[in-house]
């Protein structure tokens, strides 16, 4: 039978397929260690990519811990300090959204990849890409499916989501935590920041810009009015250490134990009731959130309720046309 092939060209025909499928392996690796290492501190033996979104995202990172309920999201634009575009805020309250709807997650990791590319600097977020900053808010890009909506300030979506999620919400401080970045962490449930690199600094005032929402009065409610109204009027730096002793940054470690004290804080909260954690976090917003902090928290009582051989007297009697038996159900005190 003839092939076609002289011995010559068809070693040149084996040559081309294999280094062919070598190059491919070889884009494939890289795309798969890109994956992996995330950042300089991203331990990629102790989490796995949440693949259905991490396909579709270019400005974060979402990856849930191999042992435990925990989850990270990261900005992923080291190169600007993790400045937030619209795609990014997108992105974000996608992951967030995700992760609420995992009934065995307790904890999310909010955190910034790092370092920057171009000068080894570290940052959280640096709040809103003033570069693409519109007259009505920030802008999509040209090259996104939705360029030509308006301008967006939906950040603020993703502060109420952050602030009615049923799991506890740590901020991972690895560097500069800025503007709109500053208000994030503020609205965190907790804090957790770097020794070596973490800093705060409000910068709203300097752009133009404010956030009268939690950025500024729930500040003030953690570190009191003076001190809030001198982070935004005067614009000072604070390092990590300075962050904690006013109350606005939980603890403080070593840069490289970073994530490791994460994921610790992350296994010590998933140890706990998931039902206490819940109505806990609602309790200590409702005072702040108004009407809105009193439904959320009067929804999980009534959930707590529909699990009560009370509730589901009543629901059986109106299914079966009958008046419901409460005799057995006493009027606590």
């Amino acid at each position: 039978m003839t092939t076609g092939y002289t011995g010559t060209s068809l070693h040149r025909t084996v040559r081309r397929v294999a280094n062919r499928h070598a190059n491919l392996f070889h884009v494939a690796v890289a795309k798969l260690e890109a994956r992996q290492m995330v950042s300089e501190l991203f331990d990629p033996d102790r989490w796995e990519p949440i693949e259905d979104l991490n396909a579709d995202f270019r400005d974060i990172t979402y990856h849930r811990a191999v042992d435990s309920g925990t989850v990270r999201i990261a900005f992923d634009r080291p190169e600007v300090r993790n400045a937030f575009r619209p795609g990014t805020v997108d992105e974000l309250y996608d992951a967030l959204e995700h992760a609420k709807r995992q009934t065995d997650v307790g904890c999310v990791l909010l955190t910034g990849n790092g370092p920057s590319p171009k000068d080894g600097g570290w940052a959280f977020c640096s709040g809103g890409d003033q570069t693409i900053r519109g007259e009505d808010g920030y802008q999509y890009e040209g090259d996104e499916k939705r360029a030509s909506e308006q301008g967006r300030l939906h950040i603020l979506e993703v502060q109420r989501l952050i602030r009615h999620i049923p799991k506890v919400v740590v901020c991972v401080v690895p560097g500069w935590a800025v503007g709109g970045g500053h208000s994030l962490h503020v609205v965190c449930d907790l804090t957790l920041a770097s020794e070596d690199h973490a800093k705060f600094l409000q910068t709203d005032p300097d752009v133009a810009s404010y956030d009268a929402g939690f950025g500024s009065a729930y500040l003030a409610k953690q570190i009191g009015q003076k001190k809030a109204r001198e982070v935004f009027f005067l614009g000072k730096t604070y390092d990590a250490a300075e962050a904690e002793e006013m109350g606005m940054v939980n603890e403080v470690v070593p840069h490289e134990e970073l994530e490791e004290t994460a994921l610790e804080w992350g296994e010590r909260i998933n140890s706990k009731s998931p039902t206490a954690m819940r109505m806990l976090k609602y309790a200590f917003n409702m005072t702040d959130d108004g009407m809105i902090g009193q439904q959320v928290f009067a929804g999980e009582a009534t959930r707590l309720g529909y699990m009560t051989d009370e509730a589901k007297e009543g629901r059986d009697a109106f299914v079966e046309g009958r008046e419901p038996e409460f005799d057995d159900y006493p009027w606590h005190y």
